[in-house]
């Protein structure tokens, strides 16, 4: 919560870059920064403990053995990885979906438009009944697989950035060694995730019109539309916010939770 809420007005920033649009404070105030915040907040209280907790139990099962060597962290990285996190992200990508939403909401605003949801269970409910059920899934493929790539970032690359900080007597386990893994960590996570977090963003905005039609039909074909319609670039597009935001809340995450496991008397991550 406290990582989530400290860099979610990046997170908000980047959503509107991704959906070509920008400009919030001056026409929404200081709160505009804060817009889907709640269910941003309600799917990290289950998804975010789930998946480390989940990690760190892989782990320590695959290596309980032999130790961790580099092939049980290269098949731990890509099958666990990819099973934990998928599973996770499809509970979590409703709240995840109506975050995007009530984030975009804010651009209809500064149109003189009205906003599509009034709140967090507003926007549930007008979800179902105008796509139904099926419609707080949207955009839950490219919503798993950006998971993926995010979770291999975060939790692989600070697991062994710090062990190889530590190993390399750079620092101890210590605030210095945590510091510098969730630097790297929040770089790899934005780098391998950007893309598929741009297809995410845009299937999960896009509501379907009264006559049933949408922009996009599927990943795939937002994949292609983009990248036909504004090139390349365009998969990449809100980079240094997503990094911006995934620096810092990798630094205050991790940096947090690992001071929270010493005060409980836990071994270090």
């Amino acid at each position: 919560m406290v990582a989530e809420t400290t860099t979610f007005p990046i997170d908000l920033i980047k959503t509107r870059l991704q959906l070509h649009g920008l400009d919030i404070i001056r026409e929404q105030g200081p709160l505009g920064l804060y817009k889907g915040l709640s269910p941003a907040i309600t799917r990290h209280l289950f998804y975010t403990p789930t998946r480390i907790v989940g990690y760190e139990h892989l782990r320590n099962v695959v290596s309980a053995d032999n130790g961790p060597t580099i092939y049980h962290w290269q098949g731990f990285c890509w099958w666990n990885l990819w099973l934990l996190g998928s599973a996770l992200q499809f509970i979590a990508s409703p709240a995840d979906l109506v975050k995007v939403r009530m984030q975009a909401d804010g651009q209809m605003v500064s149109q003189g438009l009205q906003p599509r949801y009034s709140g967090t269970f507003d926007a549930f409910n007008k979800i179902v009944q105008a796509e139904g059920i099926q419609g707080l899934w949207k955009g839950v493929f490219p919503n798993i697989q950006r998971a993926f790539l995010v979770n291999m970032g975060e939790l692989a690359c600070y697991d062994h950035a710090k062990q190889f900080v530590i190993r390399s007597r750079i620092a101890e386990d210590n605030v210095y060694a945590h510091t510098l893994a969730s630097i790297m960590s929040g770089l790899a996570a934005t780098s391998l995730s950007c893309p598929a977090d741009v297809v995410k963003t845009r299937m999960m905005n896009q509501a379907a019109k009264k006559e049933g039609k949408v922009l996009y039909s599927s990943s795939y074909d937002c994949l292609v539309k983009t990248v036909k319609f504004e090139g390349m670039r365009a998969l990449w597009k809100g980079f240094f916010p997503t990094w911006a935001r995934l620096g810092p809340w990798q630094f205050v995450f991790w940096v947090s939770y690992e001071k929270f496991r010493k005060f409980a008397g836990l071994s270090s991550f």
